[in-house]
């Protein structure tokens, strides 16, 4: 049997597949823009061919989709409304190629779950409600992955095109701090009160704010790999963006260390997202923080969600506190 875990990110759709018996997973990477351009039977055709999979051989797929914030449990494709979201306008970016690879996913007649993202009717530490949002579906699949590799209590700080960081205490999930809210990243951040003034005046909408407000823009480095060429040469404003970067995240995940603490548990710390494969933002993240960390790679996410399916299609009830509302049919 094969489990198949879909991860929704910033630019990128990424398919992991597990294959029964073996630990090493098949993977996919979509470009958002390719996948909006691409049909449904394209799109699980490409599924197919690339991950060296049959459709019929699929025993459970896991969906992740843009906030997730319409669902609180892990709920059944086929009974899901609306995505699973209340709405796609808001904070990022939209292409279409999230929806259409979760419509070719409905309708492919494949078993799959959509994961829920954390919010204000979530069932975690209410004092996290306070903002309407905690995290996306992803970030979820991420923190799986870890709890997989045998973690209970943990903090997983997600550093992208937006930073994004969990707690897990016990195995279950307590609260999240969104993109939105605090840390910046290499290209969204929290407004701050020249953005609102410039959006109260309308010289940009709230959401363009958003996702122009972290260090790339501030530093004027047009992508990840400009940026760290600059760095490469010591530049002073790569250097200083990535310093930046590492502060915030370091601070984030000392807030969320905070939460855990009420639990009884410090955790440990999971560095994760493509700014997690620069060492050099690693390393000033654990000389704040004075720990050590565990870095994974930017197919976590993809490879947690198919994690989830293996276990919910063995019968789980719940995932990191997660209700599971999906029954296999037979």
């Amino acid at each position: 049997m094969i489990y198949v875990g879909v991860d929704h990110g910033t630019t990128a759709m990424r398919f992991a597949a597990l294959f029964e018996g073996t630990n090493e997973p098949a993977k996919l990477e979509i470009l958002r823009t390719d996948a909006a351009a691409m049909s449904g039977e394209q799109i699980i055709i490409a599924l197919e061919n690339e991950l060296g999979v049959s459709r019929k051989d699929i025993g459970l797929i896991a969906v992740t989709y843009s906030m997730g914030d319409g669902i609180t449990a892990i709920e059944d494709i086929r009974t899901v409304k609306h995505r699973g979201v209340q709405s796609i306008e808001g904070a990022g970016q939209k292409t279409g190629g999230g929806s259409k690879v979760f419509d070719a996913i409905q309708n492919s007649g494949i078993s799959a779950v959509v994961i829920p993202g954390i919010h204000d009717e979530s069932a975690t530490d209410s004092r996290m409600n306070i903002f309407s949002h905690s995290t996306s579906p992803e970030k979820i699949g991420i923190a799986y992955h870890a709890f997989c590799k045998g973690f209970q209590d943990f903090v997983l700080s997600d550093i992208s095109s937006n930073t994004v960081t969990l707690g897990v205490a016990h195995g279950r999930i307590i609260g999240a701090i969104d993109a939105c809210i605090f840390a910046p990243g290499l290209r969204h951040g929290p407004l701050d009160v020249r953005a609102i003034r410039d959006v109260d005046q309308g010289k940009r909408s709230a959401n363009d704010a958003f996702t122009n407000t972290g260090v790339l823009k501030r530093a004027g480095y047009a992508d990840r790999y400009e940026l760290i060429e600059a760095a490469e040469r010591k530049e002073p404003h790569a250097l200083l963006a990535l310093d930046t970067l590492a502060l915030f995240a370091a601070m984030e995940i000392a807030s969320i260390q905070v939460l855990l603490k009420d639990y009884g548990v410090h955790g440990n710390v999971f560095i994760e997202g493509s700014v997690a494969e620069i060492p050099y933002v690693v390393e000033k993240i654990e000389h704040h923080l004075g720990v050590k960390s565990h870095v994974l790679d930017r197919w976590s996410a993809a490879i947690g969600c198919a994690e989830m399916a293996r276990d919910i299609a063995k019968g789980a009830k719940e995932i990191l506190g997660l209700e599971v509302k999906f029954r296999k049919t037979t």
